[in-house]
């Protein structure tokens, strides 16, 4: 068995980050269901602006919000208008197609890569 990319959210823009939450990455409910991340999953989010990489699971936000909110934590290594790609993988034992959407800035879906 092996680790494989199985959805990943491209050029999203952090739209707030909370110092005072616990914890998570707030992601619009339209773009979770659209690469198929399930609520409290544990994903990686990297920022494309600072470099910074981290694990934290995930908060179903509101459908066509197109929030991106990091909290807790992750809001000092990642701030908001910082853009991001965010990433959920499964343990497999043979390679899948992935789901990978690419956002405007907005947040919105602009198409699936």
């Amino acid at each position: 068995m092996r680790w494989f990319l199985r959805s990943k959210i491209h050029k999203a823009t952090v739209t707030e980050a909370n110092l005072e939450y616990v914890g998570s990455v707030t992601i619009d409910k339209n773009l979770i269901d659209a690469v198929g991340i399930l609520p409290y999953e544990k994903v990686q989010v990297v920022s494309n602006t600072s470099g910074a990489r981290l694990e934290t699971y995930v908060i179903e936000g509101e459908a066509g919000s197109g929030i991106i909110c990091m909290n807790g934590a992750a809001a000092h290594l990642i701030k908001k208008g910082e853009e991001v790609i965010i990433m959920g993988y499964e343990l497999l034992d043979k390679p899948i197609e992935p789901k990978n959407v690419l956002v405007a800035r907005n947040n919105k879906i602009e198409r699936f890569l």
